[in-house]
């Protein structure tokens, strides 16, 4: 798990208007929240925190006001939908050796087995609890020789040490299902009829 210093600035201004004037200076506005202290506004330098966004639950060392140093993970990221530029950021404040609740993403590797198969993310990223400074980005599964009626369930996935489940033992993780051949056999009577 990577750490990432960010310096953040504690910010007084609210609303439509100053958000704008933050990202207009190429920062992002965004919340500090937990271990039941008042949220603390932020303005946060929008490059800076992109890259740090680009690895999943990073946790980020915030220098705030140079006065404070925090550790949070980000909670919920708002993004323009066209452009893609960060629009406003909630990061959760957590302290080492804390358990906290995140989502990793599940990666696969091999081949289904030879068939017209498909596979279905059924969770794209997996509910765990980890301890902050050792939240793994991602686990690998994998699918190779899978057929159709097979599944992979949360407890068949192997998690790093110190990670446990957050979701029942028996959620379906993977599976596997029979491609459709109706669309090809529908086309087939059209022909037919087209030729009578």
């Amino acid at each position: 798990m990577s750490e990432v210093k960010i310096s953040a600035e504690t910010r007084s201004e609210f609303g439509k208007g100053a958000a704008r004037r933050i990202r207009r200076d190429s920062k992002v506005p965004g919340v500090l929240y937990g271990r039941g202290s008042d949220p603390i506004h932020l303005t946060l330098p929008g490059h800076e925190l992109q890259l740090a966004l680009r690895t999943s639950n990073v946790l980020i060392s915030l220098d705030i006001d140079g006065k404070s140093n925090e550790l949070a993970i980000p909670k919920s990221v708002q993004r323009d939908p066209i452009k893609g530029f960060l629009e406003h950021v909630d990061l959760q404040l957590v302290k080492r050796g804390e358990q906290v609740n995140v989502e990793i993403y599940v990666h696969t590797e091999g081949e289904l087995a030879p068939g017209a198969f498909l596979l279905e993310h059924v969770l794209n990223a997996l509910p765990v609890v980890a301890e902050a400074t050792h939240i793994p980005e991602s686990v690998t599964v994998s699918i190779a020789g899978l057929t159709a009626g097979d599944s992979i369930l949360a407890k068949d996935i192997t998690l790093p040490k110190g990670t446990t489940l957050d979701v029942e033992e028996d959620t379906v993780v993977l599976q596997v299902l029979a491609a459709q051949a109706e669309e090809a056999a529908g086309e087939g009577e059209g022909d037919e009829a087209a030729e009578a």
